[in-house]
């Protein structure tokens, strides 16, 4: 499911085009997606004009005119990106501009979301969720607090959006990597500096996936239709029985240890017993 990264790739390739513009049309393909439109969805967006776009969390917000935001969620499959017809048989959503130009909603799982909001603070899809990872207000004392009562995991408690947006799975065992922290520690027992470093680790590895375009591990593309880059950089996901880079780097033991992989609430998750404690 795109990530944080992917959905910022997305915002980032989609925002120039959009600034100023007036959606002039709405096709949809279909009744619903993973839930329906909401009533009147085609009626209200016709005509409006595009003030602002965004991301909160994985959700890509298109701010209107018409005081109400769009909100689209990518579901598992879900892309954005121009392009003209001939339409394809998951072009579920088409948004036509003032200048001609086509946005289309593609899923083929259908596992995607749209709605329209009057207030993306309050609404159940944001009311629950916690502080956003590259914002100022990340930092060691928030996720510390955030971490206190916690005694589960830290890679659970870290993919939980109601401690930190956007840190998939895939991110974080990257961020685990680089702060030298077990995945099995309990949330509760990592120390001040080791909280620090898991901060640095998770902005790092988040910012360099932006920059790569994101991960493509099956379905994301951005909205240009190329793929992400990111899983070329990866340290630790998917490295089973690999050497660990970290001890290789460094050249500190005469065995370089393996990674590892082991399953955590049914979610895949790599580490080096040895670099990571």
């Amino acid at each position: 499911m795109p990530e944080l990264p992917e959905v910022e790739t997305v915002v980032r390739g989609i925002a120039p085009h959009l600034k100023k513009r007036r959606i002039t049309q709405v096709e949809l393909r279909r009744a619903d997606l993973r839930v329906p439109f909401p009533k009147g969805f085609k009626e209200r967006l016709e005509g409006a004009g595009i003030t602002g776009i965004s991301r909160r969390a994985k959700y890509i917000l298109i701010e209107l005119d018409t005081a109400e935001t769009l909100v689209i969620h990518l579901g598992m499959s879900g892309s954005l990106m121009f392009r003209e017809a001939p339409f394809k048989k998951h072009d579920h959503v088409i948004f036509t501009l003032d200048n001609g130009k086509k946005l289309i909603f593609h899923d083929p799982r259908r596992f995607g979301l749209m709605d329209l909001v009057k207030d993306t603070k309050t609404h159940k899809l944001f009311a629950h969720l916690g502080v956003e990872p590259l914002a100022e207000g990340f930092n060691s004392v928030t996720l510390g607090a955030s971490l206190k009562t916690r005694s589960g995991p830290i890679k659970t408690a870290i993919m939980d959006q109601k401690v930190v947006v956007g840190v998939g799975n895939i991110y974080a065992s990257e961020s685990l990597f680089q702060a030298h922290i077990s995945p099995l520690r309990k949330a509760n027992s990592l120390k001040k500096s080791e909280i620090s470093a898991l901060c640095e680790g998770i902005k790092n590895v988040l910012e360099l996936a932006i920059k790569s375009g994101g991960s493509s591990i099956k379905d994301f593309v951005q909205s240009s239709g190329k793929p992400g880059y990111f899983q070329h950089s990866f340290e630790v996901y998917g490295h089973t029985n690999k050497p660990c880079l970290c001890a290789a780097k460094h050249g500190i033991l005469k065995i370089t240890p393996l990674v590892k992989k082991i399953t955590q609430q049914g979610r895949a998750t790599y580490y080096c017993n040895n670099c990571q404690k």
